[in-house]
């Protein structure tokens, strides 16, 4: 059944628990993804970055997710993650995406201000949950157990509290991305979360809060945040890494059964972040 995230992060933050937003590719990783959430009987938040569009379009993507949502019985919604662009934003609203990420996060305050408020109403007339970032989450600069030294625990990266709340109250956001530690891709050593910063910015802010850069965080580290403030936590380079690493061994003359290999990795990846972030317990 498709939902937007907004019930879903409301169990989430009563119950003290973080939902699994796996970025989806292709078919596969799509129905894979359903297909696990099905299995444990938790809801599913199929996320399709703005930044794949070289796999799928962004309407291509929501026929995928809306054809494999529909069928399930567990929740299921379809958000496009890092929005780049006020258009792209409002055309995946009209084509039916049920939650949406505008990220202008890298612009000034002002402008992620400006921007967030309009897919924010256009949006929510539509019905539709908008997430938003501050922090930039990007892809290095960040604290980790080999460069700790090095960068002196600069807390600048990290959100700062007050703006955050100044950000949610002038933009009508439902959802906040925020920085405490993480960074895309894959990390040189593990990073260094700022624990307090995640408990100060759950304590101000009303809405629910949202990590990016899960793939590599040290399972300590997201199990924390799972329990201690964040709502939805995306992963992809973990499940990219596990079905190479679930297929380089083999010397494969069959396409078919390469495939089905690299999903079965895929899918117990999926279970073991949903027992990490005890997902619906």
């Amino acid at each position: 059944m498709l939902v937007t995230t907004k019930e879903m992060f409301q169990r989430s933050r009563e119950g003290g628990y973080a939902i699994v937003a796996p970025d989806f590719w292709d078919s596969n990783s799509c129905r894979t993804y359903v297909e696990t959430a099905e299995e444990l009987g938790v809801p599913v938040i199929l996320s399709f970055a703005q930044a794949h569009d070289d796999m799928l379009s962004v309407e291509e993507a929501y026929m995928l997710a809306k054809y494999y949502g529909e069928k399930a019985s567990v929740p299921v919604a379809i958000h496009l993650d890092h929005g780049l662009d006020v258009e792209t934003v409002k055309k995946a609203v009209d084509i039916g995406y049920t939650s949406v990420m505008i990220d202008a996060s890298a612009q000034p305050y002002e402008v992620n201000v400006a921007r967030t408020k309009e897919v924010c109403e256009y949006a929510h007339a539509h019905g539709v949950v908008v997430e938003a970032e501050l922090g930039h989450v990007g892809s290095g600069d960040v604290i980790t157990s080999e460069n700790k030294e090095a960068l002196h625990d600069d807390h600048s990266i990290y959100t700062d509290v007050e703006m955050a709340k100044q950000f949610v109250k002038e933009t009508g956001v439902d959802s906040l991305a925020v920085s405490i530690g993480t960074s895309h891709g894959l990390y040189k050593g593990t990073p260094v979360i700022d624990f307090d910063r995640l408990h100060e910015l759950r304590a101000a802010l009303s809405v629910p809060l949202v990590l990016h850069g899960g793939s590599g965080s040290g399972d300590d580290n997201l199990e924390r945040c799972a329990t201690e403030g964040i709502s939805k936590i995306n992963v992809f380079t973990d499940f990219t890494v596990a079905a190479i690493n679930a297929t380089k061994g083999e010397d494969y003359i069959n396409w078919y059964k390469l495939i089905k290999d690299a999903n079965a990795a895929i899918k117990e990846k999926l279970k073991f972040y949903y027992g990490l972030f005890h997902t619906g317990k």
